[in-house]
């Protein structure tokens, strides 16, 4: 039918789609097709995670510490080094946030479209764009207290939400 090839979630389906665009949003990079480390990699298992702590500490987030890896130690895949993610070697440690990456942005973004609302009342379009925004923000917090990353109890509410990304 017509809303499978349009890429609308269906019953039994239950993969996180692109919300409020007409994109599918199957761009995505190339792994590398060797799952080892490079024979040139230079660093061992133990430094990357001494870097990732070191880089968690000055707070930065696990996409940033990724990129810092990427770009100034030449590490690749952190998977392929060290056998787990980046978010699985700060949780282990005890160093995660408290709410996910992705959600933490979308609250950002929410934040600041409120503050630019309190100065532009008349704006109808980022009126519009912080509906979208929350619903997006609602649709993630729910799906992440079914995978108990966020505990039941928790509730976005956009009063309290500048506390949340202070």
């Amino acid at each position: 039918a017509w809303y499978q090839r349009r890429g609308a979630i269906t019953a039994g389906d239950s993969k996180m789609v692109r919300m409020h665009t007409p994109g599918k949003g199957i761009a995505q990079s190339a792994l590398p097709f060797k799952r080892c480390v490079p024979t040139w990699q230079k660093l061992t298992s133990d430094e990357v995670k001494e870097t990732i702590y070191k880089l968690s500490k000055k707070g930065l987030t696990p996409s940033q510490i990724g990129v810092i890896l990427r770009d100034s130690h030449g590490v690749n895949q952190i998977k392929h080094l060290t056998g787990t993610k980046i978010l699985r070697i700060l949780r282990a440690k005890g160093l995660s946030s408290t709410i996910p990456e992705d959600l933490y942005h979308l609250i950002k973004k929410a934040v600041a479209i409120r503050k630019h609302m309190e100065k532009n009342r008349q704006d109808k379009d980022s009126k519009y764009r912080l509906i979208l925004i929350e619903s997006r923000i609602h649709k993630l917090a729910r799906y992440y207290k079914t995978k108990a990353v966020l505990p039941p109890s928790w509730k976005y509410e956009s009063a309290t939400a500048s506390a949340l990304v202070a």
